[in-house]
């Protein structure tokens, strides 16, 4: 992968579609750059969760996890899917795991 060169050239089109995709990774890295959040997304990368899993899982209370849901849904890095009294989550696409990727070559090997 290869970073674009900014010169003098840059259209005023290209400038103002960089700045769009600046803003959307900026808020995008927001998003994952909480540790709950961050936790979160690591455990629906293996697949769709419960509230209630993800409580137990990160044992946190279900405000603090319905509240870092909450951002990531507003995000648009979550889905939620209602079976009856019970709330799933699951990623919405592919860029949180590819993140998490990342991250863990970085940080966790």
């Amino acid at each position: 992968m290869t970073l674009p060169v900014f010169d003098k050239g840059i259209s005023e089109d290209e400038m103002e579609r960089m700045v769009e995709n600046a803003t959307t990774a900026s808020n995008f890295l927001k998003a994952v750059s909480h540790e709950g959040r961050l936790m979160i997304l690591c455990h629906l990368v293996s697949g769709e969760k419960s509230v209630t899993e993800l409580e137990e899982l990160l044992s946190a209370r279900q405000a603090a996890v319905s509240q870092q849901l909450s951002r990531l849904r507003l995000e648009g890095l979550v889905i939620p899917r209602r079976e009856g009294k019970a709330i799933y989550y699951r990623l919405a696409d592919d860029r949180p795991k590819r993140i998490l990727e990342m991250v863990y070559d970085l940080f966790c090997e």
